[in-house]
């Protein structure tokens, strides 16, 4: 995680916060569009790697119910145990998703409200990562922000750093490690305004 006064380690502050944000992390899925298309595309019982996977509710409760063999990976250690606690057959590992290397490669890869915590150096760094972990012909789903740029919020009364490239460089960084992008919504509105890329691994 980002480990800078402007961009302090985001995982301490989840894991600080870890049992306030479960309470307040919504369970509506407004994801549900992104991750139905996602499995339409991959076959039976598909490998997902979850990163910065926090609670384990909503998506990767999506998962488990969908029979997907889940891998979720957070810094913060309460998030994985409350993960453990929930969904126990699924396998949760803490760690730091810049340095991942997990021997072993999925058939799908989201990053959703995780990635864009990252300093923009590291997210142009990540792209080796999701390439290392993606399987042939898998798919890569993240948020980022709508355009290049630092943003803070509120998080319990502390800052929390987002960063975001331009829609252009996260092009050209997909490109760059093999993916195709299959679609990519900037603020959607069906979606919280979440900007989302869904994109495909080709080699």
């Amino acid at each position: 995680m980002p480990q800078d006064d402007a961009a302090p380690d985001v995982h301490h502050l989840y894991e600080r916060f870890a049992r306030e944000y479960d309470r307040d992390r919504g369970r509506a899925l407004m994801e549900r569009s992104y991750l139905d298309e996602m499995l339409e595309h991959l076959g039976e019982r598909p490998r997902i790697l979850d990163l910065g996977c926090g609670s384990g509710e909503p998506i990767a409760r999506f998962f488990v119910e969908k029979g997907c063999e889940l891998t979720g990976v957070d810094a913060a250690p309460s998030m994985v145990v409350l993960c453990r606690q929930r969904f126990p057959d699924a396998h949760w590992l803490v760690a730091d998703m810049r340095s991942l290397d997990l021997e072993s490669r999925f058939d799908a890869i989201v990053a959703w409200d995780s990635f864009f915590h990252l300093r923009p150096d590291d997210q142009r760094r990540m792209f080796d990562v999701f390439k290392t972990h993606i399987a042939p012909r898998g798919l890569l789903l993240f948020t980022t922000g709508p355009r290049a740029g630092e943003a803070t919020g509120d998080f319990y009364g502390n800052t929390l750093f987002h960063a975001s490239l331009d829609p252009q460089e996260y092009e050209s960084l997909l490109d760059g490690a093999g993916f195709e992008v299959l679609r990519h919504r900037s603020e959607d509105p069906d979606c919280g305004l979440h900007t989302v890329w869904l994109a495909q691994s080709v080699r």
